[in-house]
């Protein structure tokens, strides 16, 4: 009989797309966009307790929403922004700049 395997069987193959680094924040997964990369790190909805403005459709996130923090690679933390999962993935089919109107707050 051979030993269990521990892993799923897809595993391995997940692996080759990103790139796992080291930050301040934690474990994040590296991805290229816009030729730069990129530090993508998940958050969980009970690990999220501020609100925040998602760049991608100039909504709020409520606490409690889980969502993803990306900032550039070589940039550092300082310049991390939150956005919904859905906006991340589809940041290459939005506009490139989003118009505010005159009072409305930058996050």
């Amino acid at each position: 009989m051979s030993p269990r395997r521990n892993r799923p069987p897809g595993a391995e193959r997940s692996a080759d797309r990103t790139e796992e680094t080291g930050s301040g924040l934690g474990y994040g997964m590296t991805e290229e966009w816009q030729g730069e990369e990129w530090v993508v790190r998940p958050i969980a909805g009970s690990a999220s307790a501020k609100h925040y403005r998602c760049p991608g459709c100039d909504q709020e996130i409520p606490p409690g929403v889980g969502h993803v923090v990306a900032w550039r690679e070589y940039d550092g933390v300082d310049d991390r922004r939150h956005w919904h999962r859905a906006c991340w993935n589809a940041r290459d089919r939005r506009t490139s700049r989003v118009q505010r109107s005159r009072n409305a707050p930058r996050y």
